[in-house]
């Protein structure tokens, strides 16, 4: 869920070496005042707010301060995806690489949206163990993410190869594609996927087999329909945090943009469509208000909604399909224990 998760970036496409004994982070400057205005971000704020209906997009979250709250998130008891997903990858790690190792002896791992690699750690230490040859390569759209990880992981992986790569997802891929004409193993875990509506998630789908060659391995994963409240109640927590999430965004438009929005002014609400899957947050505008943004006003009307995020969630068939219409052959399914969330083996074809 909520991971840098559409093909583009907040913040150059800068390539950033992981080698303990070199490592500097990679941390955006702030706009300079005469480039605020140029800038993707606000171009894409400025078009989502000028939109009928409004809409931010959820790859902005991730800040410094997004990065945290997020972390927060998935240690909220509601939040159960990432125990899931995690226990998918604690306790299934041996058969998890032994298929990657029965089709490559020598691979480049791929991780998108890789976060602190809390879960995928798992799999990289018991790869080492084994003395597979492979490297890693991280790709997240936040660069405190990739300094994050250039600090911690070579202490707690001694061996490890690894580059991290700070940028849009596709770019990252084809810069990892120069890297070595080894095999390729794309991890997309945490749900990322289901923060696409289903027709993005197709094309998203299909650019990313674009990216790849026949044979290559794609381990992706869903959050499965189940009990609506259970979905809900993931997204509603009780703590506030997800609240706090979704207003740090406008926290840092206000920072970043030269925008005044008063957070009082806005509430978090979502919502969930147990036949469509679609898990969806949105701020309410409070008042009937007007929020500067650099030389623009935008005028809010009382309750107007302001759409976050989607967070989608599929059954099994849905998933197999995704995977065919995108070029791939699905090959097999990595269950926790309540069968709540999936990771799936998908086969460039």
């Amino acid at each position: 869920m909520r991971a840098g998760n559409t093909p583009a970036s907040a913040w150059p496409n800068n390539f950033i070496p992981m080698n303990p004994d070199t490592f500097t982070q990679s941390v955006p400057e702030p706009f300079p005042a005469e480039t605020k205005t140029q800038s993707s971000f606000y171009r894409d704020v400025l078009a989502g707010l000028t939109a009928s209906p409004k809409k931010l997009q959820s790859k902005y979250f991730y800040d410094a301060a997004g990065d945290k709250l997020f972390q927060e998130i998935m240690n909220c008891p509601e939040y159960y995806l990432t125990n899931c997903e995690m226990e998918i990858f604690s306790e299934q790690t041996a058969v998890l690489a032994q298929t990657l190792t029965n089709r490559f002896e020598a691979f480049d791992l791929i991780e998108l949206g890789a976060g602190d690699a809390t879960k995928s750690i798992y799999l990289l230490q018991y790869l080492l163990e084994q003395k597979v040859d492979f490297t890693y390569l991280p790709i997240d759209i936040s660069s405190n993410v990739i300094g994050q990880l250039g600090q911690n992981l070579p202490q707690k992986l001694p061996g490890l190869h690894m580059r991290g790569l700070n940028g849009d997802y596709f770019d990252m891929l084809k810069e990892a594609s120069q890297l070595s004409l080894r095999p390729k193993v794309v991890l997309f875990m945490g749900s990322n996927i289901g923060n696409m509506p289903v027709k993005e998630a197709q094309e998203f789908c299909q650019a990313m087999r674009h990216q790849l060659s026949p044979n290559d391995l794609l381990i992706i994963g869903f959050d499965l329909k189940k009990n609506p409240k259970t979905i809900l109640a993931a997204y509603n927590d009780a703590a506030g945090i997800t609240k706090n999430f979704n207003l740090n965004l406008l926290k840092r438009i206000n920072r970043e943009l030269e925008a005044d929005f008063d957070l009082n002014q806005f509430d978090h609400y979502p919502t969930y469509n147990p036949e469509t899957g679609a898990c969806k947050s949105y701020l309410v505008s409070l008042k009937k208000q007007q929020v500067k943004l650099g030389e623009h006003l935008i005028a809010f009307e009382e309750n107007e909604l302001i759409d976050m995020e989607v967070s989608q969630k599929y059954n099994l068939q849905e998933t197999d399909a995704l995977a065919k219409q995108a070029g791939f052959e699905p090959i097999a399914h990595f269950f926790d224990g309540k069968k709540w969330f999936v990771d799936a083996l998908w086969e460039c074809v």
